[in-house]
């Protein structure tokens, strides 16, 4: 049955029996006979057809809320008793926002020096991207903003709170100062991050705050393809501090910080995991590393 049920959950995140099927290696007729087979066994219909998917019916929705626990504490289990024979192993999928994407090592690599059999993936999603995917079992974990917009029903450990740089060519007037204020920034000829991320939304706000509003000549969901644009000498952006450093060494460009607006919260950026218990071994063991870096960081404040 748990077979059956994580095709069930397969269907219902890729809306298509073809592409279902395909995430989860088998053939369509085979997925759509486990899914009569299913319904059978529940004695309801779970999916509305048609010449294709239609949706899935009320009883569907309540079935997949039921089936998303099963199969999570089935793995959870499976993972509990691989590592009381063997230590903890397995992969790990974790969600990072991109403005966090530069300070994840940090994190990583003491977890993986101390669970060596763990291979960690990373991906670059959205807030509201790993929110979902965490949601649909295709993420263990993620990292993002803690604050600002609903999480629901996740366990958070805060990491860090993200200051922000104005990266600007390094002949820009602007190159030498010590720090610029968010009415200067809005005034350069800016590149920034698409409005479905939610850092560009803490921008706005911030700038909005100073009574600004941004007008970026380029938008991309890659921060890399903004300090790109930055090189060429003709454009600006917003990095988190965080990422500072990396890029301090680019030549052709400098990080100039930007100050606070007067009343501003801080954005806190943290893990974000299933709120379930237990949780696996691997996860457990990554929500107390999680917990370690953000003291440190904290200590060193």
């Amino acid at each position: 049955m748990i077979d059956r049920l994580e095709m069930f959950i397969a269907l219902a995140r890729e809306r298509h029996f073809g592409r279902a099927a395909e995430s989860c290696g088998v053939s369509q007729p085979s997925l759509s006979s486990a899914i009569r087979q299913l319904e059978d066994q529940l004695g309801v219909q779970l999916v509305w057809r048609g010449s294709r998917f239609q949706g899935l019916t009320p009883e569907g929705q309540r079935v997949l809320e039921w089936a998303r626990r099963i199969v999570a504490d089935t793995r959870a289990l499976r993972d509990e008793m691989r590592a009381a024979r063997s230590g903890l192993s397995g992969v790990l999928r974790m969600g990072v926002v991109p403005t966090a994407l530069a300070m994840v090592a940090g994190l990583v690599a003491p977890f993986a020096a101390r669970h060596p059999g763990v291979r960690v993936v990373i991906l670059s999603r959205s807030s509201a991207e790993i929110l979902q995917q965490i949601e649909d079992l295709e993420l263990d974990a993620g990292i993002s903003y803690l604050a600002g917009e609903p999480l629901g029903r996740v366990a958070t450990v805060p990491l860090y709170d993200e200051g922000y740089c104005l990266l600007v060519p390094a002949e820009s007037p602007l190159a030498g100062r010590a720090q610029l204020g968010w009415a200067e920034v809005a005034a350069q000829r800016l590149c920034l991050l698409t409005s479905d991320m939610q850092n560009r939304r803490i921008v706005n706000a911030l700038m909005a705050a100073e009574g600004e509003a941004p007008a970026p000549m380029v938008e991309s969901n890659s921060i890399i393809a903004l300090i790109g644009h930055v090189a060429t000498g003709a454009w600006a952006c917003v990095i988190p501090e965080q990422m500072a450093g990396l890029v301090s060494g680019m030549p052709g460009v400098r990080a100039v910080p930007i100050r606070s607006a007067a009343g501003a919260t801080a954005n806190p950026v943290g893990l974000i995991a299933p709120h379930r218990e237990p949780h696996t071994p691997v996860l457990a063991a990554l929500l107390d590393a999680a917990r370690r870096f953000g003291r440190a960081g904290a200590a060193g404040e």
